[in-house]
């Protein structure tokens, strides 16, 4: 006997309530419907539906096989339509969010090489530094820069990791001297980042896991990591930056990493996050992929795991 199709002729007698409207649905003979559910009914041993010339009714023993066969059914589609699209080819449009800063300095850089691979797939980067419902706003995959993941009902994956550094302009420095610990920074003008998770506080920790917590103050805030970069390689002040969005100024001498008494902010990660379902999209899935492979490989070339 094949038993999951006997199992699927039974659910559809059960759905339609009649043998005749089941083998209409199933194209089958009414016999054979019959042939089907009395064939499960011996093979499970118990009666599975009342029958009688005006209606169609399950026993307790009915309603417990149709529930679990409704289950079977169901995850053995579900198992199908899986494999099937892990050998369907990627294509469609991928709506992507992610911060401006991270975005003009990373993805720029790395959708190229993504598009190259995959040629049936369309990007729309939508990149803004405010916190976006990626369900609400009909994005399929975004990316965010947290020390930790939080409370969410999305799915997310660590692609790597962002270590934040404390910087200046040397023109600065000359002009109101060096800060050596956290404590110096409240004589000094910082810029805040309106967006921050800690609001005006700047917490660093040493490797003694000492903690220190500074309340800035400064002339400028933004919520936007470009402006306040701009800012600070003018030398009007001391900015606190993901490594990746400094490290071209630092590498031309434009700004300079502040050693404070080997206090440093938390490590960040970086999380590609997409909304849940059954099952993964080719297109999201090949695009995630793709993010650990090459966002990841760049950060552990700077050191972060």
């Amino acid at each position: 006997m094949d038993r999951l199709g006997a199992m699927a002729v039974f659910r559809r007698v059960v759905e339609l309530g009649a043998f005749a409207a089941a083998a209409r649905d199933l194209n089958l003979s009414n016999a054979a419907v019959s042939k089907h559910v009395a064939a499960l009914e011996g093979h499970l041993g118990a009666q599975l539906l009342n029958r009688t010339t005006r209606r169609l009714s399950l026993t307790e023993a009915g309603q417990a096989a149709y529930d679990r066969a409704v289950r079977l059914l169901d995850d053995m589609a579900d198992l199908e339509q899986a494999v099937g699209q892990m050998e369907a080819r990627p294509r469609g449009r991928l709506r992507l969010n992610a911060p401006m800063s991270f975005g003009l300095m990373v993805l720029g850089q790395t959708l190229p090489i993504f598009l190259d691979r995959y040629p049936d797939i369309t990007i729309d980067l939508v990149m803004n530094d405010r916190v976006v419902d990626l369900v609400e706003e009909g994005f399929d995959v975004g990316i965010r820069i947290r020390s930790e993941l939080g409370d969410t009902s999305l799915i997310g994956r660590r692609i790597g990791g962002v270590r934040p550094l404390v910087v200046a302009a040397p023109q600065y420095l000359q002009r109101r001297g060096t800060p050596h610990s956290p404590d110096d920074l409240l004589d000094h003008d910082c810029f805040h980042y309106s967006l921050n998770s800690t609001g005006d506080e700047w917490p660093f920790t040493n490797d003694k896991g000492e903690e220190r917590r500074v309340r800035i103050r400064g002339r400028m805030a933004a919520n936007n990591g470009d402006v306040l970069r701009n800012a600070a390689v003018a030398g009007h002040g001391i900015w606190r930056t993901p490594d990746f969005l400094a490290q071209a100024d630092i590498d031309a001498g434009r700004l300079v990493v502040l050693d404070l008494d080997g206090f440093r902010s938390a490590d960040h990660s970086i999380f590609v996050l997409y909304p849940p379902g059954r099952h993964l999209s080719p297109k999201v899935r090949v695009f995630v992929d793709f993010l650990v492979e090459v966002i990841g490989a760049q950060c552990r070339a700077h050191g972060m795991p």
